[in-house]
């Protein structure tokens, strides 16, 4: 079974006996819960997507281990087409969810931890890239979602992870067996961790000698005994068990985040791909840095197509769509769009080849992208809420558009253009606030600025990847310089 339906997608997670808080309860079945299932119903689309022929070409691939078809989010890149084909899956699927499908981070990470083990085992004489490509096979077979979990909580940030106060603040090794390893800490931030069937662990930073129990990666089941999840609070995530279909924006659709909990989590040495080799830890990271904020580049310009569209229509039900300033502000938004897509292609198309044969991105590009996703889509959706107007904020409830007696109130007084509903302009002005300022913000606005790293993770890779020396060069010869 390399390709799962989206019905035996939900069916596997049914399956798992996963340990969720949210809101202070224990959540016995996630699946169904109001608040996660949009969340849930975004991965769905990435195994939908993949058995639709008008689509297959960017959700599947052909496995370089199996010769099997596969989805791409289980596939190691073999050329620079993969690489652009993985930017522009990721924007097909933010135009289908308006929100986050959650399975970006766990491809990111494979396609990390693949070249770097294969360059640690060369160097060091270790065995990590044959466990890592065992591990890939069955990924690929059970066409599983796999959480790419790096971020620790880091406690000081003035500190390395051997000085802080308390050690569990980077996810480390308490004791070596002959059979495996035990791990005590936690992973904050895990993006589509409750939607996916296995965990992949990866350093936070690079680190140093004294630092070598921190360097660390490994795969676990979601499930596995000591691993726990507590759920993310996101702005107006309640309104999901109000019941109705209006008020949360975007209601079949969502994205999360959670904190989870390593408990004395045993890990098979057969599941261990880094186990102290403290010299690899910041290839690892800058690596999947990379490929991360490549991601950016197509899954946030997905939204933002979603969101210029309902910017357009909100200036159309407010019957202002022919004003030249409405009309440059939907230009303005679509050339800054455009400008994260062309990044994301960019860095793409002028990858390379790794020794293990899997291609990464250029580096400095990916960082360049990364760095525009921290500014433009903030742009962006502040020129959805220029054109979306007050209303977007002040708008009544469903119950009260449904109630019988203010209900043709609300009907009348929130009417824009005659020719429109009230209530089709109720939900566009809904789904902007979802996007800008709601439950999807997690996926689109904030994250925007701290997934992948935070601006200044950027910057450093920027100047480090910039070759300043080399221009400077550039500069001498053409001005007649010679040292």
């Amino acid at each position: 079974m390399a390709l799962q339906t989206a019905a035996q997608y939900e069916e596997s997670l049914r399956k798992l006996k996963l340990k969720v808080y949210l809101m202070g309860e224990r959540i016995v079945n996630p699946v169904d819960h109001p608040i996660i299932r949009p969340s849930m119903n975004s991965v769905k689309m990435t195994y939908a997507l993949a058995h639709d022929p008008e689509h297959e070409d960017l959700m599947t691939a052909t496995s370089h281990l199996t010769g099997q078809k596969i989805n791409r989010f289980c596939h190691l890149h073999q050329s620079t087409t993969d690489l652009v084909k993985k930017v522009k899956m990721q924007r097909l699927l933010g135009q289908k969810t308006g929100a986050c499908f959650q399975r970006c981070v766990g491809m990111d990470a494979v396609n990390a931890v693949d070249s770097v083990t294969f360059e640690m085992d060369k160097k060091l004489g270790t065995s990590y890239h044959e466990r890592f490509l065992k591990f890939l096979r069955r990924m690929q077979d059970e066409d599983m979602t796999v959480d790419g979990a790096m971020t620790d909580p880091k406690g000081d940030r003035g500190l390395p992870p051997s000085r802080q106060a308390d050690p569990d603040l980077f996810t480390h090794i308490v004791e070596r067996r002959k059979d495996g390893i035990v791990v005590r800490g936690a992973k904050a931030h895990q993006t589509g961790a409750i939607n996916s069937h296995w965990i992949l662990v990866m350093p936070t930073i690079a680190m140093t000698k004294e630092d070598s129990d921190y360097a660390l990666s490994f795969v676990a089941p979601a499930d596995a005994e000591g691993i726990s999840y507590i759920y993310g609070r996101q702005s107006c995530d309640t309104r999901k068990l109000e019941g109705g279909n209006i008020d949360v924006g975007n209601y079949n659709f969502g994205g999360h985040e959670a904190l989870m909990v390593f408990d004395n989590v045993f890990v098979p040495w057969e599941n261990v791909f880094m186990c102290g080799e403290y010299e690899f830890s910041g290839l690892l990271v800058e690596r999947f840095a990379g490929y991360h904020r490549q991601s950016y580049g197509g899954c946030k310009v997905g939204v933002g197509d979603v969101l210029i569209g309902a910017a357009a229509l909100a200036a159309d039900y407010n019957g202002a769509a022919k004003a030249s300033h409405v009309k440059d502000k939907l230009i303005e938004m679509m050339h800054l769009n455009e400008t994260l897509y062309a990044c994301g292609i960019a860095c793409s198309a002028e990858g390379n080849k790794t020794a293990s044969g899997t291609y990464l991105i250029n580096l400095l590009l990916a960082n360049v992208c990364k760095q525009n996703v921290t500014r433009l889509p903030y742009e962006i959706a502040r020129l959805a809420e220029d054109l979306a107007g007050g209303l977007m904020v002040t708008l009544a409830s469903e119950r009260d558009l449904r109630h019988p007696e203010i209900g043709p109130v609300v009907k009348k007084y929130f009417r824009g253009v005659a020719s429109v509903s009230t209530e089709h302009r109720c939900r566009i002005m809904r789904l902007i606030e979802n996007i800008t300022l709601g439950t999807a913000a997690v996926g689109y606005r904030t994250e925007s600025m701290h997934g992948a790293g935070s601006p200044q993770a950027q910057r450093i890779m920027i100047a480090r990847q910039g070759n300043l020396e080399q221009k400077k060069k550039l500069a001498k010869d053409i001005a007649g310089i010679k040292d």
